[in-house]
């Protein structure tokens, strides 16, 4: 495809855009006019007086495909999605979209808060350039899927949050666009209706339109998502397949926050973990996690120790009283039959006292890998809420399923 040539419907092409905002700067409280005026002339060309937000991203996304943007608060993936819908411009570099688009970035964005909820959706209708026939075909749709028969001639601004969000992501996914963008917006909705949303991006995607999903929820990204990338500092750090992405950014977490977990003197704890013998673990073997807790003085305390993929957030977590003597004080916890897949882990582990006060904070204490089968891939649209792998045995049968019947509660 030549650079002057129409790229398919669908496609995104972002080409070495950056983004600038003015740095945030402290300034006297009383300014004369002259005195603002000197200063903005001798900061015109201070590379201080500004911020990069964005800084040199090149992406490409083919029509039909599912990208999951992440990162941490101020990483620019709020700037970025306002760049694709056109709510700003970058600084530099240049961006093309081919086809429809809908957006769903702010709560309210794209509908009037003086307006109906029926007024919105045929207004929103129109600034992605449909006939009103065409919304009319999918009106009572739009309606059925964000729940609001009830208040559709009711004006905007007496909604609430979530009943705004419902709508507003009714309207931007059931008007047929051929790339659809979408902010942490679904983080409002309640579980169920956050499912709904998943479900029909599933289905979006089942039609060929084009899906950015930003969101903090790495397992709704995971579960719609085939293709991740990760911004930090307004940086593309991983642009790789969903997994590898994620894992990535995990790993990164848990390095942050091992960095910020300060010993206080009086007590503390180091550990390992490997598979039986010392050797590499398996998926499916025990794991045997090594502890070396030292204390100043005799006291009782509580062990945590926990597993996770790189967050805060344990896949399984186990915890035992201890009776800790002054000094270094080894143990050693065993998990049993680890149900772990392929891949790198974290073990987290805190210790607090008898009335469940911090003595050492929830931390990352160390890392291991596994070996063995990748994790089963999961339905489209379906949160995983902890990556384990459970073994299965397969076999056809022509025996009749029984069902198990409970008596009945005389009580």
């Amino acid at each position: 495809m030549t650079e002057n040539s129409t790229p398919p419907t669908g496609t995104i092409t972002v080409d070495r855009v950056w983004k600038r905002f003015r740095a945030d700067r402290n300034r006297p409280v009383f300014r004369d006019e002259v005195g603002r005026l000197a200063d903005t002339v001798r900061g015109r060309g201070d590379p201080k007086r500004w911020r990069w937000a964005l800084q040199n991203i090149t992406l490409q996304v083919d029509p039909g495909e599912a990208v999951g943007l992440f990162g941490s608060n101020g990483s620019g993936k709020s700037t970025l999605l306002k760049i694709l819908t056109r709510v700003m411009y970058p600084t530099a570099g240049r961006l093309r979209i081919s086809g429809r688009v809908g957006a769903l970035i702010e709560i309210r964005a794209g509908v009037h808060p003086d307006l109906t909820g029926r007024e919105n959706i045929y207004l929103y209708g129109s600034i992605m350039g449909l006939r009103r026939s065409e919304i009319d075909r999918r009106f009572d749709e739009i309606v059925d899927f964000a729940e609001l028969s009830d208040a559709l001639d009711r004006q905007l601004k007496y909604y609430s949050s979530g009943m705004a969000m419902r709508l507003g992501f009714a309207v931007a996914a059931f008007l047929q666009p051929d790339v659809l963008l979408v902010d942490e917006v679904l983080a409002v909705g309640d579980a169920s209706f956050q499912q709904k949303c998943l479900d029909r991006m599933r289905a979006v995607l089942q039609e060929g339109t084009t899906l950015i999903f930003v969101s903090h929820d790495l397992a709704s990204i995971e579960s719609i998502a085939r293709r991740g990338v990760w911004l930090r500092n307004g940086v593309v750090a991983t642009d790789a397949p969903i997994r590898e992405a994620l894992s990535a950014y995990r790993q990164h977490i848990e390095s942050a926050a091992k960095l910020s977990v300060l010993d206080n003197g009086d007590i503390g704890a180091s550990a390992s973990a490997t598979g039986p013998g010392g050797s590499v673990a398996l998926s499916g073997d025990p794991l045997h996690v090594n502890l070396n807790i030292t204390s100043a003085k005799a006291r009782r305390a509580i062990l945590y120790v926990g597993v996770s993929e790189g967050s805060a957030a344990p896949i399984f977590s186990v915890h035992q009283e201890l009776k800790l003597e002054p000094g270094a004080n080894i143990r050693r916890c065993t998990l049993q039959s680890v149900p772990l897949p392929r891949g790198r882990y974290f073990v987290w582990l805190a210790i607090t006292d008898s009335t469940g006060s911090d003595l050492v904070p929830w931390h990352p204490a160390c890392e291991f890998d596994v070996h063995g089968p990748e994790l089963e891939p999961l339905l489209p649209g379906v949160m995983r809420l902890s990556p384990v792998h459970i073994a299965a045995d397969w076999a056809s049968t022509d025996a009749p399923v029984s069902s198990t019947r409970y008596p009945a509660n005389d009580d």
